[in-house]
C-alpha cells in the first residue's frame, strides 16, 4: 500500500505537477501531510490551498483561479487564450459577479472588473492552460464585445487587431456575436466593425 506523501506524488503527477489541498481531502489524505511533503522538499507551495511538484512548470492562470473560483479570464487575458492577439498580458484580466468581493483578487495583481449577474454566465466557456488544466474564459464572441465596450480602457490597437482576426476564423459565429451584443448594448459598436471588415 502506497504511503500518503506517494499518493500525493501520484495526483500531482497526474494533474501537470499541481495538487490541491481539495484534492488531497477528496483523497481521504490527511492535510497534514502536505505540510509534510514541503518539509522533505517533495512539494513547494504555490498559492493559498495550491502545491506544485518542485520541477513542474507552476501554471499562474490555473492556480489564479483556483485562489478565485468565481472569476473569468476576460478581456485581454481572454483575447490571448483564443489566439485574437499576440500581446501577452502584463497582468490577467477576470470577470466577477455583482457584489463579490474582489479586494483580494486585485492584491493579487489581477484586474478585476464586476458584471451584472445576468451577464456572469453569457458565453462561459472552457479551455486549457499551457499546463493542460481546464480554464474558465468567455468565449470569442463574448470577449470581443467587452473590449468593444471598455475600448477606452483597451488599446484601440488591439481591439482593431483582435476584430480582423475574428472575421478571418472560419468558426465565427456572427449570429452569436449579435446576439451577445444586444444582451451586453454594444450593437452599433459591434456592427461599426463588422461593416468595415465584413
Amino acid at each position: 500500500m502506497k504511503t500518503y506523501a506517494e499518493q500525493i506524488l501520484a495526483i500531482a503527477k497526474q494533474s501537470n505537477g499541481m495538487i490541491t489541498a481539495t484534492q488531497v481531502t477528496e483523497a481521504n489524505i490527511p492535510r497534514r501531510c502536505l505540510t509534510e511533503c514541503m518539509d522533505k522538499g517533495i512539494l513547494c507551495k504555490a498559492s493559498r490551498g495550491v502545491y506544485v511538484l518542485p520541477d513542474s512548470w507552476e501554471d499562474e492562470m490555473f492556480m489564479l483561479q483556483y485562489t478565485y473560483p468565481k472569476g473569468i479570464f476576460s478581456y485581454e487575458t481572454a483575447l490571448y487564450l483564443h489566439s485574437l492577439t499576440d500581446r501577452t498580458p502584463l497582468r490577467y484580466s477576470m470577470t466577477f459577479p455583482k457584489g463579490y468581493n474582489i479586494t483580494a483578487a486585485k492584491t493579487h495583481g489581477v484586474v478585476a472588473r464586476m458584471v451584472n449577474v445576468e451577464n456572469y454566465d453569457l458565453g462561459l466557456t472552457e479551455m486549457p492552460s499551457s499546463c493542460n488544466n481546464k480554464l474558465r474564459v468567455y468565449d470569442v464572441e463574448r470577449t470581443l464585445c467587452d473590449i468593444v465596450k471598455r475600448k477606452n480602457s483597451c488599446d484601440i490597437q488591439i481591439v482593431t487587431e483582435a476584430m480582423k482576426n475574428y472575421v478571418a476564423l472560419k468558426n465565427k459565429n456572427i449570429h452569436k456575436l449579435f446576439t451577445y451584443a444586444t444582451q451586453l448594448r454594444v450593437q452599433s459598436q459591434i456592427a461599426r466593425y463588422m461593416e468595415i471588415l465584413l
